[in-house]
């Protein structure tokens, strides 16, 4: 008899839920991925008891000789992996991982940082006006070219004119590879830090399907699930190049995080990190990274047959950026049928989008979860041709302009696509091939 199920009904009953609806789905969120039962293991164990601040040898409460075991152990196998000097695995996430960085080398409200516009595939943390990094910190955006691809003499014009103090290269909705090396240039000719943020694509530099950051960038950021199939958790790296700029850069970012931002870190998530950088170190992980571009790479080629507009015209890791705008369909709209026909992806915003970012222009799709669960070129196929039916099947459906009228129009159209005949059929099909896929 389970002890949640005997002490805590409902909560038993949602976690059965959400086992049911991941098994029964096709996931293709490529911010998402399954964990593997080892690191669900080190993430509900004992550790989850203990309180640990400070650093390893150096903690304000007794009783954590195994601790600091644990936190070595992470960081160890983290500076193998990546080939730096220094970690910090306590950052709780990817976006106080990013404010651990801004917190140890930028004044606030007079120093810059340079990132990706949000609105091209930016993240928040990377200055967008409505996080913090775009309140307490000057910013100046970059933006994506006509084609959808990253303007190497763009941005080191912007980066010369306007100097910033941190210049951020990485993305959540860039499908393509990421010249780290023309960045790392950038960035010393203006003297400025060189931040890696590689949440999105950490699995693929492990795995050798995406160029490393480590020579050419001084910091470098990632969170530790999506494609590294870890606990929801971060990482913060020095390179040797980050040291030799700055010889207290480890300090500062150590003093950041603790005591700047944080107080204990979580054990139980460092451990379940450590777990995932072991995993990450096998051969098996270097054929599942390929295997996630060669999926990714299939998919793209499918849909483009059935006529989608894919933002730079495919995809060089394991997402895909698809503008709906010539298909006549929204992008929420998309989202939601999909979801009905157990295809789980998300609304997204595209480059120089018109609409609203509740209700933008595309969808963002990925491969990492359904590669994890062993799924290849032959269903990437399938997915594809279930995609373009689905989009066929609500093809038409203009979402109104005024908030009155759009609110009455989803109330219908939720109606009419959950009951709709073809979209359930399809459904069905979906939860059939989802099933013979088991999770981790």
């Amino acid at each position: 008899m389970s002890k949640l199920k005997t002490t805590d009904q409902e909560i038993y009953k949602l976690i059965k839920q959400e086992e049911k609806r991941q098994k029964e789905v096709l996931e293709m969120i490529p911010s998402e991925n399954y964990t593997s039962s080892a690191v669900m293991e080190a993430l509900g164990s004992v550790l989850t008891n203990k309180y640990s601040e400070g650093y390893a040898k150096k903690r304000y409460y007794q009783g954590n000789a195994v601790i600091d075991e644990v936190e070595l152990l992470a960081e160890a196998r983290a500076k193998k992996l990546f080939g730096v000097p220094y970690v910090n695995v306590q950052a709780y996430s990817g976006s106080p991982a990013n404010t651990a960085v801004y917190f140890a080398l930028l004044t606030p409200l007079k120093d810059k940082i340079m990132g990706l516009n949000l609105a091209f595939g930016g993240h928040l943390t990377h200055g967008a006006s409505v996080s913090f990094s775009g309140k307490y910190f000057k910013t100046v955006p970059y933006a994506l070219s006509k084609e959808g691809l990253l303007d190497y003499e763009e941005i080191e014009k912007t980066a010369l004119k306007e100097k910033p103090q941190i210049i951020v290269c990485g993305a959540t909705a860039y499908p393509r590879i990421i010249d780290f090396k023309k960045f790392g240039q950038i960035a010393d000719k203006v003297g400025s830090y060189l931040l890696a943020d590689i949440s999105h694509i950490t699995g693929l530099i492990i795995g050798g399907v995406h160029p490393s950051p480590v020579a050419y960038a001084h910091i470098v950021t990632t969170t530790t699930h999506k494609t590294l199939r870890g606990p929801r958790g971060a990482m913060i790296m020095v390179t040797e190049k980050g040291i030799k700029k700055n010889p207290d850069l480890t300090t500062l970012i150590d003093k950041a995080v603790f005591p700047g931002l944080q107080g204990g870190p979580h054990d139980n998530q460092t451990a379940a990190i450590a777990v995932a950088l072991k995993e990450a170190e096998m051969p098996e992980f270097k054929k599942y990274a390929k295997q996630i571009v060669l999926n990714s790479k299939v998919l793209a080629a499918e849909l483009i047959k059935f006529g989608f507009k894919l933002v730079s015209n495919g995809s060089d890791n394991h997402l895909i950026l698809i503008d709906l705008s010539n298909k006549k369909v929204n992008g929420a709209l998309a989202a939601y049928a999909l979801e009905a026909a157990n295809i789980v992806l998300n609304k997204n915003a595209v480059p120089n989008d018109i609409m609203p970012p509740f209700y933008p222009s595309g969808i963002r799709l990925g491969t990492p979860a359904l590669t994890t669960r062993g799924m290849k070129e032959k269903e990437m196929k399938k997915i594809a041709n279930w995609i373009n039916e689905v989009i066929e099947q609500i093809k038409g459906e203009e979402l109104p302009t005024n908030r009155e009228a759009r609110s009455a129009f989803w109330k219908v159209f939720k109606k009419k696509v959950v009951r709709d005949e073809k979209i359930l059929s399809i459904a069905k099909e979906v939860k059939k091939m989802a099933l013979n896929f088991s999770l981790p």
